[in-house]
C-alpha cells in the first residue's frame, strides 16, 4: 500500500502533463494537417514567415503549392502555410465605429 502512495504523485503529474500539454498539441497537429489538406486554388494565405499570396497550384505528390505574390510565383511546402494567420485573412473585419 505504501508503494502506491509513493507512486501516486508521479501518476497525477503525468495525467496533468498529458491533459494540459500533450493532448492540446496532438489536437493542434490534427487541425493543421486538416487545414493543409483542405487548401484549394484561389485561397488567400499567409506563410509562417509572413509572406502573403494566393494559391495558384497544388501538388499532392510532394505536398507543395505555388503561391502568387506581388513579387511573382514562389513554391512552398504546404506545412509552411500558417493556419492562424491565414484564418485572419478570411475573418470579416469588425469596425469600431
Amino acid at each position: 500500500m505504501e508503494s502506491i502512495s509513493q507512486l501516486a504523485p508521479f501518476l497525477l503529474m503525468f495525467v496533468v502533463i498529458y491533459f494540459f500539454m500533450i493532448r492540446p498539441q496532438i489536437k493542434r497537429q490534427k487541425q493543421e494537417k486538416k487545414f493543409a489538406s483542405e487548401l484549394k486554388r484561389g485561397d488567400k494565405v499567409v506563410t509562417k514567415s509572413g509572406m502573403h499570396g494566393k494559391i495558384v497550384e497544388l501538388n499532392d505528390a510532394d505536398q507543395s503549392c505555388v503561391i502568387e505574390t506581388l513579387a511573382g510565383k514562389i513554391k512552398f511546402e504546404r506545412s509552411a502555410i500558417s493556419m492562424e494567420m491565414s484564418a485572419k485573412l478570411k475573418a470579416p473585419e469588425v469596425s469600431n465605429k
